[in-house]
């Protein structure tokens, strides 16, 4: 088949150029306008001269039969929560304001700034052209849409409502991302306290302890003479000094530790449970965890997703070992015909408030709605708790590193009083 080298327009005005094979030059003009590309020079190879045109396909990377869309995205390719809660907002915004799923992938690929998720869409954008649904298409990237994504767009699809199915999802996950954000806050601030405290401890105890040591030997010229509380933190210095690289290996190990537990199915359990019973933390995460389980279910639901495929979804994207193993029940339960409330009361993880709202929502049809009503609810509780949190912790934890610096000044100050107090005795 003749190749033809073109040099054409895009939507954007920008002129870009390729190969492209077709019949004749009508065909290949055909073909590019097919492909959203106005041709302002088509050339049949070996029939004219296309030196300028190879020219512009070398400097722009064009490639056969289109222009170049830096090339395909991998099935591996992954992108963080925030650019694809943008990209399905914006793909909402566009389809419900009437443009083709096709066009607005298009655009979309044309403006975003991450070169992962600009492939990824470029690629979305190629497969919905061949004749593939949206949803396949989305399937073949299973790091960057979940389950859930790619379902609740199937069901769009199916029902015709696609446009509202992507508003839902990037209302999801607005939510979604706005309650992780509080949830990282919340765990992010003692964290830096902590590693700040420990980093003061070890400078003081390796570098400026041993220097007050030595000064306190030779003015005092017996340990015997210092204060008990100056013994004790020169001892703790000594230790920390011959210690510290089996200190570092022990801190090295715990967290190799954590990770090989994290990644089996009974540490992973276990880790969990933990979560949901520390004494400050432990509320934060059971009322996020309810949250998203009954978020992500209600919009589900709502969208058009059955109630089995649903609630197989949620479980996979609960987060939480233990959350998932009760909406497993709930799965059962459902399957045999049977309520909701059982199994949820059952796990001991859901608050009766939870569960009273669940059956009332079954007792009056409206399930999927008080399920967002609960979300709701639980998403303001993470967020006064989260307040209530961070607004005790930051006194707390300033105040314990107050006391260990504190003490650690005070005792290598005793010994300096000790010293000028008989300094002055003896004048």
């Amino acid at each position: 088949m003749p190749k033809f080298h073109y040099i054409a327009l895009d939507q954007n005005g920008q002129e870009t150029a390729g190969v492209i094979e077709a019949t004749n030059e009508a065909e290949a003009i055909g073909q590019l306008r097919k492909g959203q590309l106005y041709p302002t020079q088509v050339v049949e190879e070996g029939k004219g001269d296309t030196s300028s045109i190879k020219k512009k396909v070398r400097s722009s990377g064009g490639d056969k039969g289109k222009a170049s869309t830096g090339g395909k995205a991998s099935g591996a390719a992954k992108v963080n929560g925030k650019t694809l809660m943008i990209f399905t907002r914006q793909l909402a915004t566009l389809i419900d304001s009437g443009l083709p799923l096709l066009r607005g992938l298009t655009v979309l690929a044309r403006q975003e700034p991450n070169p992962i998720m600009k492939k990824t869409i470029t690629t979305l954008a190629e497969s919905v052209q061949t004749g593939s649904t949206f949803s396949e298409s989305l399937s073949q990237f299973p790091r960057i849409y979940n389950k859930l994504y790619i379902n609740m767009v199937k069901a769009g699809e199916l029902g015709g409502v696609l446009e509202l199915v992507l508003n839902r999802l990037a209302e999801y996950q607005e939510k979604a991302q706005k309650l992780k954000n509080k949830i990282v806050a919340a765990m992010v601030y003692p964290l830096i306290v902590m590693t700040i405290a420990v980093g003061i401890v070890i400078f003081l105890m390796l570098v400026i302890v041993p220097k007050f040591e030595q000064i306190f030997e030779d003015m005092l010229g017996s340990k015997d003479k210092l204060p008990d509380l100056t013994k004790a933190v020169i001892g703790f210095s000594r230790f920390v000094q011959e210690n510290v690289f089996i200190l570092m290996g022990i801190v090295a190990a715990f967290f190799v530790g954590w990770r090989i537990l994290n990644s089996s199915q009974g540490g992973r359990r276990f880790i969990d449970q933990v979560k949901l019973r520390l004494p400050l933390f432990g509320d934060v995460q059971r009322k996020s965890a309810i949250s998203r389980f009954t978020r992500t279910l209600g919009t589900l639901v709502t969208s058009g997703v059955p109630i089995l495929q649903a609630l197989n979804i949620t479980r996979e994207t609960a987060g939480n070992v233990v959350i998932s193993d009760a909406i497993d029940k709930v799965h059962n339960a459902v399957k045999e015909g049977e309520s909701m409330v059982a199994p949820l009361e059952a796990s001991k993880v859901f608050p009766a408030m939870v569960i009273s709202m669940v059956d009332v929502g079954e007792e009056t049809g409206q399930l999927p709605e008080m399920l967002l009503k609960i979300s709701d609810v639980y998403e303001d509780e993470v967020d006064n708790s989260v307040s209530a949190l961070t607004s005790m912790l930051e006194p707390l934890m300033i105040v314990m590193l107050a006391v260990v610096v504190g003490i650690i000044v005070l005792a290598l100050f005793l010994p300096l009083i000790q010293i000028i107090q008989g300094v002055s005795s003896q004048s």
